[in-house]
């Protein structure tokens, strides 16, 4: 038996990179899917198709997760569809990296929105939704760069610090629920929207890690399928460093 079958789980921002490697990780361990997305439908098309011609179940939902009306939506529409949410992986997010001096309000509402007002509106309409007694895993994805001290990123690393305090907490807030709630954070990934293979970063992480490469997104969602299984029954409240040791 597939260690989700009977499961079913949402994946925000899952058109592409980590979140789509994510949803067909989890769906390839037997849970239903909903690929949630918001400006690429053409990606989460993509991710969908992939996971149904591998012979799962899944259905694409387009939802804001800044808007709490829109997150509400989501996850009505993934109970219609799939009668039940056991898992959520809180994976959208944006990033910029520059200095402090370029800093703006603009960018910085731009990203504590996207990076974590979401995973807050996300966390908090899945308390209606995951069963009483059997609870749920909330598996944050979070970033090496909320403890590696890294030039340029102060406000990416505030907000990935920010999701690390909010696992962290909620984990001894939901505990008694059966809710367990981890942290991923990943190192640099090969991505569509982060292309480091063959450029000079390339050299720089690869020299810098102790594995000697860049992560794949598929060395992020084993440990998401990970965490959404019960094999981490016991696992709630962790910052878990998926980086080949570049942290």
């Amino acid at each position: 038996m597939k260690k989700l079958e009977g499961k079913t789980a949402i994946v925000t921002g899952a058109s592409k990179g980590i979140g789509a490697q994510s949803a067909i990780s989890l769906a390839a361990e037997g849970a239903k899917v909903i690929v949630n997305y918001n400006t690429d439908a053409i990606g989460a098309k993509t991710t969908v198709d992939t996971i149904i011609e591998a012979g799962g179940e899944a259905i694409a939902v387009k939802a804001n997760m800044c808007n709490t009306d829109e997150v509400k939506q989501l996850f009505l529409k993934s109970e219609e569809q799939f009668d039940k949410v056991d898992i959520v992986v809180n994976n959208a997010g944006v990033y910029s990296f520059e200095s402090i001096e370029a800093v703006t309000e603009i960018e910085y509402h731009r990203q504590f929105d996207n990076n974590v007002l979401s995973v807050l509106l996300s966390t908090q309409e899945s308390l209606n939704y995951f069963d009483k007694v059997g609870g749920g895993s909330v598996i944050n994805i979070s970033s090496v760069a909320s403890v590696l001290a890294t030039p340029h990123t102060v406000v990416y690393s505030a907000t990935k610090s920010a999701v690390d305090s909010i696992t962290r907490t909620l984990s001894k807030e939901l505990g008694s629920r059966n809710i367990r709630i981890n942290s991923v954070l990943p190192g640099p990934t090969q991505t569509e929207g982060n292309p480091i293979e063959g450029t000079p970063k390339d050299d720089y992480v690869s020299a810098n890690t102790p594995l000697g490469r860049i992560a794949k997104v598929d060395d992020i969602s084993k440990v998401v399928v990970f965490l959404a299984s019960d094999d981490a029954g016991w696992v709630t409240g962790q910052k878990i460093c998926v980086s080949g040791g570049f942290d």
